[in-house]
């Protein structure tokens, strides 16, 4: 519910809510080859638990209220759905141009299969059709730009939780840079993860530490880790705004939030959240600040006010009341 504002119903069928990235990726993401990137850093858990569905677990970003879109952790399948297979840039280029149209090459086997269709099954061979030129397109225009310089294909998942973090953050700087997408959603962390982060200096299972008893030398290390996880996202931060983009950065022009839907795992309470959300917005937004808002206001208001700085305003978004002032 982080980026849905709606409530997840429990049983076999599984129904939240559309999540904003996908409120923008209808508006933003169209004149782009990916209209929006999903990446994790886990891989998917069938072992969910609590009569919810492992969908609710294995993403944050749902297409519709029943439709979850699936979070890639592969860093190589990630830059090949980029740029295309092939080590390097030589090779991605020449498979591209081998490739041609898949259409066109059967364009007279479509033709008679066509004849012998009845007007209903033609219909839905037009809608194939249409789907699949919509991807070939999406292929064409993803093209990387002559004075882009891409490194080589990374070969698997990195072991460290530190590598593997920094290179999903890269491929999203590389994205932005060449705009293949404008909108990503990263998971660091499944639902009742028990990821051990050895670089965080702390043994402790990620929700085994979260459930501190109020104990203050448990707070302090689970504390501890996330500090380290907000240091990481110090790292995209700054990759961020060392990549030049028009008459600024690629921070300057972009919003990036960060945060968690529980506030203290201990209890399990999601409110007050801690949440960052960084980046200029194309002028749109101040740094430098921390601000407070009345008790119990729903996040789902943040979220309002963050959909009309990208330039698609809804009157109403999850659960929320009113537009956050941000």
């Amino acid at each position: 519910m982080f980026l849905s504002g709606a409530h997840p119903e429990k049983g076999s069928e599984v129904h939240v809510g559309k999540t904003m990235d996908q409120m923008a990726a209808d508006k933003i993401g169209q004149d782009t080859p990916l209209p929006s990137l999903e990446l994790s850093i886990e891989d998917v858990s069938l072992s969910c638990g609590s009569g919810y569905g492992c969908a609710y677990m294995n993403t944050i970003s749902w297409r519709t209220p029943t439709t979850p879109l699936p979070m890639e952790n592969n860093p190589q399948v990630v830059f090949e759905r980029l740029f295309g297979s092939g080590h390097n840039n030589t090779e991605r280029v020449t498979r591209r141009e081998d490739a041609g149209s898949i259409l066109d090459s059967v364009q007279e086997e479509v033709a008679s299969l066509r004849k012998k269709l009845p007007e209903a099954d033609r219909t839905r061979l037009a809608e194939y059709l249409d789907d699949v030129r919509e991807i070939e397109r999406r292929i064409q225009k993803a093209a990387v730009p002559k004075d882009l310089t891409v490194p080589d294909a990374p070969v698997g998942i990195p072991d460290s939780f530190s590598e593997h973090l920094k290179l999903m953050f890269d491929l999203q700087v590389l994205a932005y840079k060449a705009e293949v997408t404008r909108i990503s959603t990263l998971m660091y962390a499944r639902d009742t993860s028990t990821v051990v982060y050895p670089e965080s200096g702390v043994r402790s299972g990620f929700h085994s530490a979260s459930h501190h008893s109020d104990v203050p030398e448990n707070m302090e290390r689970f504390a501890q880790i996330n500090r380290y996880h907000v240091s990481m996202l110090a790292y995209f931060l700054k990759k961020l705004q060392s990549t030049p983009d028009g008459d600024g950065t690629l921070l300057d022009h972009s919003m990036v939030l960060y945060g968690s839907a529980m506030s203290d795992g201990n209890k399990h309470n999601h409110d007050p959240l801690p949440v960052v959300l960084a980046g200029g917005a194309s002028g749109q937004l101040k740094g430098g600040r921390h601000l407070r808002y009345a008790q119990h206001t729903t996040m789902s208001n943040l979220l309002l006010a963050m959909l009309d700085k990208l330039g698609t305003p809804a009157n109403r978004f999850g659960d929320s009341t009113a537009e956050l002032e941000i």
